[in-house]
This record gives structure tokens, C-alpha cells and sequence, in this order.
């Protein structure tokens, strides 16, 4: 009697409304898990039209291409004799749903609708769908006819159901139903259901991938049973970088885990099990069988086939793992290296172009692109055809094989110091030695004939000549002549990223990298269409002490000396003029604030969700034995001054890879007004009452302290 099943799951590199490849990807997926002998296979949530479509849900167009490429799979020899689980949006008597369509041999078994929607941080799906909110209950779907004249079924289930096949019970939930305080697996489980299967849609943060882990861990070590999760990876059109993470788990131990990050558009993982585990492991559970006893039934769709063989005795089972996880600074030299490549390749340009600063942020952007350049290397030399493919069309040659990840930046990666009369010779040297190290094609200019120039405009139209604070301008003057060379750089960057290829002879054009971290984005600690205005920008999800560890381990990992003296160098913008031929001006001096604290502030703001007095509160008590409840009251009324005067150049934010849950990102994760009253008079009074509250008592404490030893002095003989 057969009872080892052989089940698949994948991770596919899916991209918003690319049909064709996308159906592509699913197909060689099916056929990859066929070929390792699966007779079930899970792809991941809405992966026939690519999570990301957003508002193109709204389209008919998406759902009819759907259709399409549904029928295309039902047509395929390649999805005969195996179960396929697929993800797409499907509309219902004139409502959407986010469905799985799960069909075998050209017949749809089941369209099962997600029940619980992701509507939270970067989720929106409420905006395009509907949840199915009847439990336990399914309705007839009438098939469009393209789908009935190749299944030749009329309507199908669709709703809250299990499959029931010869050998096992399967049930479905849908990547934020294993996150909801009452999951269906439970349910299911108590119900019978041994293979429980998850279709995600879940993007990168740092440090969450053992969320996901010990989430479905703790589902199968209470309830028992087979877990698979399937995930879409890659960067699909946005700021998120899906990360794969593909599992597949039995009784509370993983027995196949997927990568995190990764350059191979295809990944399936599969794994042999034995059914008899699973019901040995419930036989014990006794509460979990009193329950069982008591639980609704699902609605059992009946499959007239077998995930298991008759003679499957000598079929050697899969082993338990041990989940390896990345450090939160491996994270950041793998997930923002993928997703620069995906967008590289998706994009059609021939490379990149970074204003090299000489500082850590920028630094640590041209680490990200050499990482790209280890690991497009290193997939090119396991064999990766699709690698290969899409870096000769980067490089515009179709004989050429990337070996030397130095040989290849080189090609790819042109970095740009850009002096100004402000610039010291120590940060031009840390810039051209870090370029020489990672072979990127450096350029050395001076800006300072462009900043004349503009500056003479003003100076002809106005008959005013303004100066730096350092020569006895006002602070406006001042900050306008900071601006001035800010905006510069980046009309040269476009300029050079449009023209340099030209200038050596060479076709394309060049995709502008920007480098402001998470920190100063949150406080506005950056000019406006300055250098932080570019296309992309791997690092701006991305806090300045993280940076500080992923450079250390760039250091060392790549063996980059020159990153020694750029981590220990102070920040600073150099847009004031030296003091004696030395830096005169660093960024925590200008923000009035450290990244350490200004770190705690995003997070008490957006994860705690706090306003100035919440988060007076509670840093009153996390800082009392650094700081007085006065200067805790100056330091709040100073972040939440700064933040919401600059909150309008959220506005322009570069799209920035989202790394970071305190991302003060506005298109669509951090969603706020941008003109505030930045004197924020009520909150502020309610802080300056509690000061002047504690400090009386302060005050009151002591006079009791200094009377008590008066008192003890006069009883002394």
C-alpha cells in the first residue's frame, strides 16, 4: 500500500503583467518538479499575472490575459499526470477574487479564493479584492467558454474547500491566512487535512525571514502534518524585492528549505514524505483529537488520483535540516545585489552610475553593485544559461563570459567624484581607491566652474552675491549656496549617465544610483533634486548602522582595505568651506541629532506608532540615565520639528529598495501629510506640562533630601 508522497513547491522570479514569461517560468517549474518525480506542484500567490499588477487588477485585460495562460497550462503536455496549484485573480459574479486555481489532466478541480487579505505596510489588497468570508461553503463558477472548450466542464467549485485524493486530504491557505490569529490550517488539520499548502507574495525585510519559518514550524508542530510554502521572487517591477524562502516542513522540522536570495528565476524544491508520520504524530495528541472530534467538516472535493505509488517500499524518504539563516549584513549584500539586477536586466540599460562621495553611503552602494557583479559570477560558473544570456545583452556581446567580479564592474559600474572647492583631498582619495578595488571605471571632475555659472546668473539678475556662513553670509545664504553645488552634481550625474558610454564608443545609457540611507531620508537631511534624486536606490530602505556592518563586511568578505578609512572617516557633505584645508562640517553636527537616536526615533514613530508625546513618554523613561526629562522634551521637539518641515521631500524620494519597517518611504508604505504645522503647539505644550510637572517634584524631592540632613545635623552633640 503506497503512502510516501513526493510533493513540490518553488519560488519563481515573476514580473508584473509579463504573461509570457511568466508563463514560461510556471511551466518549467511544473516540469522541473515532474522530473524529480512530484505528483503535486505549488506555485506562489498570483503568479500567473505577477503579484505586483496593483491598480492593472482593476483592468479586464489582466483577467482575460489570466485566462489565457491558464488555458495555455491546461493545453500543455507538461502539466499532464501532476496536480498544479496556481495562483491569479478571477473575477466571481462581478467580483474579484485572489484565487488558487488547482487543476489535474485538463480538468479544474477547485478555485479556492483567499479568505484573509494582506492590507497592511506595502499590502493593498483590499483595494483590488474581496475577501471570500463564507467558511466551510462553496458556490458553482461558470467557466468562460475558452476554458470550456478545453476542460469541457461547465462549472467547477469554488469557495472554502479541501481535495480529498486516493491516498491523502490537501487544503489550501493563502500567505496572510497563515498569519491571522485563527489560521485555516488549524481547522483543516482537526478536519483531516495532512498536506497543507501556502502560496505567498512576501517581500524582504530585514530580519524577518524567521517569521515566516517559525510560523509554519509551530502550525505542524501542534497540529502535525505536511507544510509547503511557495513565494515569488525578484524584484516584479517595484520597490520590493520578494525573497523566495520556499519550505517545505512535516511535524514541526523542515525538511527543504529555498533560497533567500538568489539569480536563477526557477527554483523548485521537493521532498519524499511518508503519510504514516503524520497520523502517528496526531495518534498521541489527545487534545488535539478531542477537538477533532468536535470540528465542522470541510466541503471535500473528490481526486481520483494518487500522490502516492503502490510500490514505494524502497523509495528513500527526505531528512530533516537545520534552517540556515543570513546576518541582517549578508541580507544587505545579497537582497538589494538581486534586486539591482533585476532591474539592470528587466530595464535594458547598460549599466550603472554612482556619485562616489568617498563617505559610507555611497560607499556601501558601490559595495551592493560589486556583490551583484560576486554573484552573477558565481551563477555564471555553476552554469546559469539565463545569467549568461542577460549579462551579454548588458554588455552589448555575445561571446563574452564574466569571470573576475573586478573585470565586470568595470564594465558595468562607472563611479564619479565630483570635487568642488569644499571637497577635501582625503575623501577624493578614499573615492578613487575604493573604485581602483573594485575595478569600476572612476571619473574625477570639479563642478566648480558649473556652480560659478549658476551662481552668476543670480549675481546679474540680483546685484546680490551671497556667502557661506564661514564668511559672514546668514544662514539662507548659507544653505542656498550648500543647495546650489548639491544640484549640480546631479544635473552632471544624468548628464554622465546618459553621455559617458557615448564618449567611450560604447551603446546605452546608464541608470543613476542614489545613496541616501533610511535616517536622513526620515529627518530630510538631504537637498531636494540633489544626488539623492537619481532612478534607483538600493540603499534607501536602509539604516546607517546596518550600512555601517554590511561595509565591514564587504571589508572583509571582498577584501577591500580601502573601506577601513572610509568607516572611520567622519560623515560629512563637504558643502561648506574648509577650516585650514580640513572637513569643517559633519552631518550629525548639521542634523543636531545622531543616526543612533535618529534610528530609535523611526521606529518609535512608524513601528510603535507614536506622536511627539507618546514617544516623550516612553524615551523619558528608555533614556533616564543619560538624559534629564528636559533634554528629552528638546530632543523630541527638535526630531519632529526637522521631520515634518522636510517631510515634503518624501515627495521625490528616489524609489529605494524597502528594507526597513520604519521606511519613511510615501508612494505607498509610510502614508502622510507633507505640510504640517511644524511647531506642533498642542502636542508640544502637553510635553513642556509634564516637564515642568517633573521637575517641580524634582525640585520638591530635594528640598525633602536637604531638610531631612538638617535636621539630622541639629541632633548631632
Amino acid at each position: 500500500m503506497g503512502r510516501k508522497v513526493t510533493v513540490a513547491t518553488c519560488a519563481l522570479n515573476q514580473w508584473a503583467l509579463d504573461f509570457e514569461g511568466n508563463l514560461q517560468r510556471i511551466l518549467k517549474s511544473i516540469e522541473i518538479a515532474k522530473h524529480k518525480g512530484a505528483r503535486y506542484r505549488l506555485g506562489p500567490e498570483l503568479e500567473i499575472c505577477g503579484y505586483g499588477c496593483w491598480d492593472h487588477y482593476y483592468e479586464s485585460d489582466t483577467l482575460l490575459h489570466s485566462l489565457q495562460v491558464l488555458a495555455a497550462l491546461l493545453e500543455s503536455p507538461v502539466t499532464q499526470d501532476i496536480i498544479c496549484d496556481v495562483g491569479m485573480p478571477v473575477m466571481h459574479r462581478n467580483v474579484r477574487y485572489n484565487c488558487r486555481v488547482i487543476f489535474l489532466n485538463r480538468k479544474i478541480l477547485l478555485i479556492r479564493p483567499k479568505m484573509a487579505l494582506a492590507n497592511e505596510g506595502n499590502y493593498r489588497e483590499l483595494r483590488w479584492f474581496t475577501p471570500w468570508s463564507r467558511s466551510r461553503q462553496t458556490e458553482e463558477y461558470f467557466l468562460p467558454r475558452m476554458i470550456q472548450d478545453l476542460t469541457k466542464q461547465e462549472t467547477v467549485p469554488f469557495g472554502d474547500a479541501v481535495l480529498s485524493t486516493r491516498d491523502t486530504c490537501i487544503g489550501s491557505e493563502v500567505c496572510e491566512e497563515l498569519w491571522t490569529p485563527h489560521s485555516p490550517h488549524v481547522d483543516m488539520g482537526l478536519d483531516g487535512v495532512e498536506i497543507f499548502t501556502n502560496a505567498s507574495g512576501s517581500h524582504h525585510m530585514l530580519r524577518k525571514a524567521h517569521a515566516r519559518v517559525d510560523l509554519v514550524t509551530m502550525a505542524t508542530t501542534k497540529n502535525g502534518g505536511i507544510y509547503l510554502l511557495a513565494n515569488q521572487k525578484g524584484c516584479d517591477g517595484d520597490r520590493l524585492y520578494y525573497d523566495g524562502c520556499a519550505l517545505i516542513a512535516v511535524n514541526g522540522s523542515i525538511f527543504a528549505q529555498g533560497s533567500q536570495f538568489s539569480l536563477d528565476d526557477v527554483e523548485v524544491l521537493t521532498a519524499t514524505l511518508d503519510l504514516e508520520d503524520v497520523r502517528s504524530y496526531r495518534a498521541e495528541i489527545s487534545s488535539r483529537n478531542l477537538a477533532a472530534s468536535r470540528v465542522s467538516p470541510y466541503p471535500r472535493v473528490k481526486v481520483d488520483f494518487a500522490l502516492s505509488c503502490h510500490e514505494d517500499l524502497l523509495e528513500p524518504l527526505s531528512e530533516p535540516i537545520e534552517w540556515k539563516y543570513h546576518s541582517p549584513a549578508e541580507e544587505i549584500s545579497l537582497g538589494p545585489a538581486c534586486w539591482l539586477w533585476d532591474f539592470l536586466r528587466r530595464s535594458q540599460q547598460a549599466g550603472f552610475f554612482l556619485p562616489l562621495s568617498g563617505g559610507v553611503d555611497s560607499g556601501a552602494t558601490a559595495c551592493v553593485v560589486y556583490s551583484m557583479c560576486h554573484q552573477v559570477c558565481e551563477a555564471v560558473k555553476r552554469g546559469s544559461q539565463e545569467v549568461l544570456d542577460d549579462v551579454r545583452t548588458i554588455v552589448n556581446q555575445t561571446s563574452y563570459t564574466p569571470q573576475d567580479p573586478r573585470e565586470l564592474c568595470g564594465r558595468i559600474l562607472t563611479t564619479c567624484y565630483m570635487a568642488s572647492e569644499n571637497s577635501s583631498r582625503e575623501t577624493c582619495n578614499r573615492a578613487r581607491e575604493l573604485a581602483q578595488q573594485i575595478g569600476s571605471h572612476h571619473i574625477g571632475l570639479n563642478i566648480d566652474p558649473a556652480v560659478k555659472a549658476v551662481m552668476g546668473i543670480f549675481s546679474l539678475v540680483t546685484g546680490k552675491s551671497p556667502a557661506f556662513a564661514a564668511h559672514g553670509g546668514s544662514s539662507r545664504e548659507n544653505l542656498a549656496l550648500q543647495n546650489v553645488q548639491a544640484r549640480v552634481r546631479m544635473v552632471i550625474a544624468y548628464l554622465f549617465a546618459q553621455l559617458s558610454l557615448w564618449s567611450r564608443g560604447a551603446p546605452g545609457r546608464l541608470l543613476v544610483l542614489g545613496s541616501a540611507n533610511v535616517d536622513e531620508s526620515l529627518l530630510g537631511y538631504l537637498t531636494k533634486y540633489d544626488c539623492s534624486s537619481a532612478d534607483i536606490n538600493p540603499i534607501g530602505g536602509i539604516s546607517k548602522t546596518d550600512l555601517r556592518a554590511f561595509v565591514q563586511l564587504c571589508m572583509e568578505r571582498f577584501q577591500l582595505p580601502a573601506l577601513q578609512s572610509i568607516l572611520v572617516a567622519p560623515a560629512t557633505a563637504e558643502l561648506e568651506p574648509l577650516a585650514h584645508g580640513r572637513v569643517s562640517q559633519t552631518d550629525e553636527e548639521d542634523m543636531g541629532v545622531t543616526y543612533a537616536e535618529l534610528s530609535v526615533y523611526g521606529r518609535l514613530r512608524k513601528i510603535a506608532k507614536m506622536g511627539p508625546y507618546s514617544m516623550f513618554c516612553k524615551l523619558l523613561y528608555v533614556w533616564k540615565d543619560v538624559c534629564t526629562p528636559r533634554q528629552v522634551a528638546d530632543k523630541v521637539k527638535r526630531f519632529f520639528s526637522k521631520y515634518s518641515t522636510n517631510r515634503h521631500k518624501m515627495t521625490t524620494l528616489t524609489p529605494a529598495y524597502h528594507a526597513e519597517s520604519y521606511s519613511p518611504d510615501d508612494n505607498r508604505f509610510d502614508l502622510r501629510p507633507f505640510l504640517y504645522n511644524a511647531r506642533w503647539p498642542w502636542q508640544f505644550r502637553c510635553i513642556e506640562a509634564q516637564v515642568l510637572q517633573l521637575e517641580r517634584r524634582q525640585h520638591q524631592d530635594l528640598d525633602g533630601v536637604e531638610s531631612r540632613q538638617h535636621q539630622d545635623l541639629d541632633g548631632v552633640d
